[in-house]
């Protein structure tokens, strides 16, 4: 595996202007707190990230340009993004996994794969402000580092931390995001959304704990490439580590790369955890089950496999309630439905 499309799988000059009202971000000297982040309609408009910047404009930003799955999480929220970057379209033109509820049709694609990003679009679109999400800050994702340089001048930049840290905290920075851009987080679409988080997460842990009570229900989380076979560890990945908290039994591997996230194995030593239930990441480029279960036999001799125990991953939802309840049902059943097989 390259390592860009290694980095991808985990979930990673001279500034052009575009206007004099807007100021780039910076180090905040604030005290970090809720109040940091204005959202007063016509007056100065202000976000502390989780790089511990403040973006600053003199009034609410517009013209938001996002990674898709940030784009997707503050849709969720009632905030439409005007430009996107990361998978959004697939070759055929349908919306990828990660574009969630986003109209593609109606964004404009600065860069739809990993590397990609028209600095030229980008200013084109006047931004008034860049969104990211960040596995390990201050890395925007998705944003190329080599040209970083050139691309945050451009216009303030937020980035929100969704690796190593808490599901329900990533999805309170959106809101709070999303809420300062301007959105009602006592709509009702909202408010739903957050409840049937909610219950959902009160299901897994039920189901979680009937598991136990027969026996216990091993969890393996994974990516699939052609050459290798990615074991993703609960402590990284933000999902995992709340469906952790609510008593999911996961496979932990004894060691991972450098930067955590995922061991790589090879195919041969596919059958090295025992798993009664298989996750595996729905991203496009990586195999799924069917593909594998045709093309990789040490795939189709593990016992979930074998029991139809396995079920998508989607590892990079948008982080919103919208977003991660019906994937937290659709845990909760598998986990109802399974038997001990490993």
């Amino acid at each position: 595996m390259s390592p860009v499309s290694r980095r991808a799988l985990l979930g990673a000059g001279t500034a052009l202007s575009v206007g004099g009202l807007l100021t780039a971000c910076g180090d905040d000297e604030g005290d970090g707190g809720k109040g940091d982040n204005s959202s007063k309609q016509g007056g100065p408009w202000a976000f502390k990230d989780d790089r511990g910047k403040t973006a600053r404009a003199e009034g609410r930003p517009r013209r938001v340009v996002a990674y898709i799955g940030a784009a997707a999480a503050l849709h969720d929220f009632g905030i439409e993004c005007t430009g996107v970057f990361g998978p959004t379209k697939l070759k055929n033109g349908d919306p990828d996994v990660q574009a969630a509820g986003v109209d593609v049709d109606k964004v404009t694609v600065i860069g739809n794969a990993w590397g990609q990003f028209s600095i030229e679009k980008y200013a084109g679109l006047r931004p008034e402000l860049l969104v990211s999400t960040m596995n390990v800050s201050p890395t925007l994702w998705y944003v190329p580092e080599e040209s970083a340089d050139k691309i945050l001048p451009i216009a303030p930049s937020v980035g929100i931390l969704t690796g190593k840290t808490t599901l329900t905290k990533a999805i309170g920075r959106f809101a709070e995001l999303a809420e300062s851009l301007g959105a009602d987080l006592r709509a009702t679409k909202v408010t739903a959304a957050k409840k049937r988080f909610e219950d959902a997460s009160e299901r897994l842990r039920k189901a979680a704990g009937a598991a136990k009570s027969r026996g216990g229900i091993k969890v393996l989380a994974m990516a699939a490439q052609a050459d290798r076979m990615y074991v993703g560890d609960p402590r990284d990945f933000t999902d995992l580590r709340h469906y952790s908290d609510l008593g999911v039994e996961f496979v932990t591997p004894t060691s991972t790369t450098k930067g955590g996230f995922f061991q790589d194995l090879s195919w041969e030593n596919a059958d090295r955890y025992e798993a009664d239930l298989i996750l595996v990441d729905k991203r496009t480029g990586n195999l799924q089950p069917a593909e594998l279960r045709k093309s990789k036999p040490t795939w189709a001799r593990l016992p979930a496999a074998e029991s139809d125990q396995v079920i998508p991953w989607f590892n990079e939802a948008q982080f919103s309630h919208a977003g991660y309840a019906p994937l937290i049902e659709r845990l909760a059943k598998a986990i109802e439905d399974s038997k001990k097989v490993a």
